[in-house]
């Protein structure tokens, strides 16, 4: 069935690739973004674009909108601890304002992209839906802050609402990838070291009680992400607010993903040692098993596939 959807930061790089599952499956989809992270080059033929901000969903949604798919937000967690206010302004407050707009005029449903931050440093070997979450930033108190909204929303005005947790998302479709200034994430800044743009890469922490001593984390392919906002969208039910985590349940080490950016690119990859990262833990892994059970999502991609593609996406831009 084709319906009619509102994508929230769908200029960005999560964003971008659901807008391209979405206009795939049929849907009419607009996109509300500043553009103050998204990419104004972003060519998504098909959609119908809005620069604003989230506060100025009013000004777009009406009663012929089915959904909104929420991606939109500020999500540096370095400058959440800086500046607190931009998030509890950013995040909550526009967020707030998206919710309230879509209540005025009937879009019954929301899919909302939370954060695995939510549950800051769990001492588990899997994180699933039932860990309470304790977020240790301001960033990720925003996002658990959005999710109590939707709860409450539900539950008063009958709201269909699904929040997905997830870590790291890796990858690229065709030419969207991550283009994030400044970027922070490891994949990426090793095919940059790889194409020649960096000298090397540093491995923060080697001690670690993993498997090869360094840390391991939970990448999720951004084609496999946005499969699950599709899933998400479909399952959402009246009056309830489902929570999913995204995760493969295992996790790829930093020294797993830096053989893999050495297999697919050909290339040495300079790395140096470097002692751990005040807070970062030895493992943070999602449990997919709910979403598994309740929305038939399975990743479908592995590390190797997410450097293979981020690799060619970034050939493009060079």
């Amino acid at each position: 069935m084709r319906v009619k959807l509102l994508v929230t930061g769908g200029a960005g790089y999560i964003g971008a690739v659901v807008v391209q599952r979405l206009l795939q499956d049929g849907h009419c989809v607009e996109v509300l973004d500043n553009f103050s992270t998204g990419h104004e080059d972003v060519e998504l033929p098909g959609a119908v674009w809005h620069r604003g901000d989230i506060s100025d969903a009013g000004e777009v949604l009406d009663s012929s909108f089915n959904g909104v798919v929420h991606l939109a937000a500020k999500s540096l967690v370095g400058e959440s601890v800086e500046h607190p206010e931009r998030y509890w302004h950013g995040n909550i407050v526009a967020s707030l304002r998206l919710i309230d707009a879509m209540r005025e005029v009937g879009v019954p449903r929301m899919v909302f992209s939370s954060t695995a931050a939510v549950y800051g440093e769990p001492q588990v070997d899997k994180i699933t839906e039932d860990v309470p979450p304790t977020p240790t930033n301001p960033y990720g108190a925003s996002k658990l802050a959005i999710d109590q909204m939707l709860t409450a929303e539900a539950k008063a005005h009958g709201l269909a609402a699904v929040s997905l947790r997830y870590f790291n998302v890796a990858g690229a479709s065709g030419a969207l990838s991550e283009r994030h200034d400044p970027e922070t994430h490891l994949i990426p800044n090793l095919l940059r070291v790889a194409m020649g743009e960096r000298p090397e890469a540093k491995i923060f922490g080697t001690d670690y009680p993993t498997r090869d001593g360094t840390a391991i984390r939970d990448y999720i392919h951004v084609v496999d992400l946005a499969d699950a906002h599709v899933r998400a969208l479909h399952a959402a039910t009246g009056g309830e607010h489902a929570v999913y985590n995204l995760g493969t349940g295992i996790g790829t080490s930093v020294r797993e993903i830096i053989d893999a950016v050495r297999d697919v690119t050909g290339c040495e990859v300079p790395t140096s040692e470097a002692p751990r990262r005040a807070g970062d833990p030895a493992v943070l892994v999602a449990s997919g098993d709910l979403a598994a059970a309740e929305l038939g999502w399975h990743p479908q991609r592995n590390a190797r596939q997410m450097v293979k593609d981020a690799w060619n996406a970034l050939q493009q831009f060079s």
